[in-house]
């Protein structure tokens, strides 16, 4: 005897009793064995991404076909008024079923496509079966299961019934936030463009070189489209080995990866009614927890796309305890003014410049994160105003006031001095910047020099006429400069606070948040002018700041944070 009706007997009647076969049918659906599959009617979903189950041959019983939950044919509606007469419940329930609003068909879609990925292909069938969407259009999903499957000559047929769709009012592409409606010869065009040059690449991987060659140009350049791209493709026949062809086409090889990677392609020609854009709901949720992030006043760490760090389940909240707000240690080595200070690009150091002439390089803790002296840099003649630290952390350069013509570049592993350069003794090397490669820096000042020099000091290029305060290459090379202010403003690319500025008159550092007109913070602590303020790029709850006060202040959160009683939360601001 089977509990629950999860069994099934071998007779016609087994484990039925008081029941028709199409509610057998239903149960199955549910997890349920029914009775006999050959017996009892059948139950075949196609939500949009499975094809349906074809029926057993020489059935004589009723068979339920549900494509994306809306029954079709007389066996279908006989089935569904059985099912109701057996069960009432069932049956009121179909009657009060109103029609879903454009938003909740929407959210259907959202879950049946992510729990689709997930490979819960039956509870999506249950899922589009009882609330009467489908999940996609049956073209569609004949075009994507060609395409996975690798039939490309089926796939090419799929874009002329796609063609009227592709067509409609609503094909418009997305791409960021412009909207580009393209012409329906355009957008075949470009479609059947990627699916031959999969076709192409497969062809080379398995070695079939005459087939590859005779779709480069029987199919492909006919299309007269991106004739480039398909010089490229004819350069791969000379690939030796399918690794060889790999690498040079920064491809994933034949199979499952490289063709959903084009399905992605695919589906950003084709409007979302007939097929979502991939991994859609992720990308929602993405995108509000960036906001919420965005919006959070105190939020400083980096802004991690895995939704596997965030929990759903909450509103993103910083508490301003967590902010580098508190002072947590004051370094009084420096006998003078301290004019500079700056985080190395790894976060494990700190360097600070001084009218004392010399460089302090100090060693952060990783676990107490508090600072002690590493290295003592001497024989700055005109003391230390400002100081950049090569990509790599190996090098650093210091650069004295506007009446100093040189600069040192000093190895901080040994901590011996390696070039002492001077171009002119009327210069003023004030501001530098380090190339991206490292091998490379740029240094300039009030004066109107600016030089380009290797590791060695020796000059590679300048330039006149350029008055700059502060240097800054960008990730491609190029050399962007900013003139000097009343204010020193700092500007954070790393972080959500847009910029810090220290006061000249009240010896306080003030912190914006980019959408906030006021300070969100003013931190307290120094008797005289502050210099410069360096955020640690690698932990975001410590910064340093430097004074004429001749100390070096660290900021951190508060001291004995209880995680699990926050008392004061961020706001969210309006747009």
């Amino acid at each position: 005897m089977q509990a629950n009706g999860a069994g099934g007997g071998g007779g016609g009647g087994g484990g039925g009793q008081g029941q028709t076969p199409e509610l057998a049918c239903l149960s199955a659906q549910n997890g349920e064995s029914s009775p006999s599959a050959a017996s009892a009617g059948d139950l075949a979903h196609a939500n949009g991404l499975l094809p349906a189950a074809p029926s057993a041959a020489g059935n004589n019983s009723n068979s339920l076909s549900v494509n994306n939950g809306v029954p079709g044919g007389a066996a279908a509606a006989s089935a569904t008024a059985a099912a109701a007469l057996a069960t009432p419940e069932l049956g009121s329930s179909l009657k009060k079923k109103k029609r879903l609003s454009q938003s909740d068909e929407d959210v259907i879609r959202l879950i049946g496509q992510h729990l689709n990925g997930l490979g819960l292909n039956q509870t999506v069938d249950l899922l589009m079966q009882e609330s009467g969407c489908r999940l996609e259009h049956p073209s569609a999903t004949k075009f994507r299961n060609h395409v996975m499957e690798g039939d490309w000559d089926k796939a090419e047929n799929d874009l002329n019934e796609l063609k009227p769709l592709v067509h409609s009012p609503h094909a418009i592409v997305v791409r960021g936030a412009l909207e580009i409606s393209q012409t329906l010869l355009g957008i075949i065009v470009r479609m059947k463009f990627l699916l031959l040059q999969q076709k192409y690449l497969e062809y080379l991987e398995d070695g079939k070189v005459l087939e590859a060659l005779q779709v480069l140009r029987c199919e492909l350049t006919p299309l007269k489209y991106n004739t480039e791209r398909i010089h490229v493709l004819s350069g791969y026949l000379m690939c030796s080995h399918a690794e060889d062809l790999r690498a040079k086409a920064e491809w994933e090889g034949k199979g499952t990866a490289s063709r959903s990677k084009l399905l992605d392609k695919l589906q950003t020609y084709l409007p979302p009614s007939v097929m979502l854009p991939p991994r859609r709901l992720q990308t929602l949720l993405r995108q509000a927890v960036e906001l919420q992030r965005d919006r959070c006043l105190y939020h400083n760490t980096k802004l991690d796309n895995n939704l596997d760090s965030v929990s759903l389940l909450i509103d993103h909240v910083c508490s301003r305890r967590q902010f580098p707000c508190y002072t947590q240690q004051i370094l009084t080595e420096h006998c003078n003014e301290v004019w500079f200070c700056k985080f190395s690009n790894d976060g494990t150091k700190l360097a600070t410049g001084s009218k004392d002439t010399t460089v302090i390089i100090w060693q952060v803790d990783p676990d107490t994160h508090l600072l002690k002296l590493l290295k003592t840099l001497e024989g700055h003649a005109y003391g230390v105003s400002y100081i950049a630290w090569s990509p790599d952390d190996n090098y650093l350069v210091a650069c004295g006031p506007d009446d100093c013509s040189e600069l040192w570049l000093w190895n901080v592993q040994t901590g011996e001095l390696r070039t002492k350069m001077s171009q002119s003794h009327e210069d003023s090397l004030t501001s530098v910047a380090w190339n991206p490669d490292g091998k490379r820096f740029v240094t300039g000042g009030q004066r109107g020099q600016f030089y380009q020099c290797d590791l060695d000091g020796n000059l590679l290029d300048s330039w006149e006429g350029v008055r700059v305060q502060c240097l800054w290459c960008l990730s491609d090379g190029k050399t962007s400069t900013r003139r000097s202010s009343y204010y020193v403003i700092y500007y954070f690319k790393k972080w959500p606070i847009s910029f810090v500025k220290c006061s000249n008159s009240d010896h306080k550092v003030y912190i914006w948040h980019k959408r906030s007109e006021l300070p969100i913070a003013e931190l307290t602590g120094h008797t005289r002018t502050v210099n410069c303020v360096s955020w640690n790029p690698q932990i975001p709850s410590m910064m340093a700041s430097a004074s004429d006060d001749g100390t070096v202040r660290i900021w951190g959160p508060a001291p004995f944070i209880d995680h699990q009683n926050i008392e004061e939360e961020c706001s969210s601001m309006d747009s």
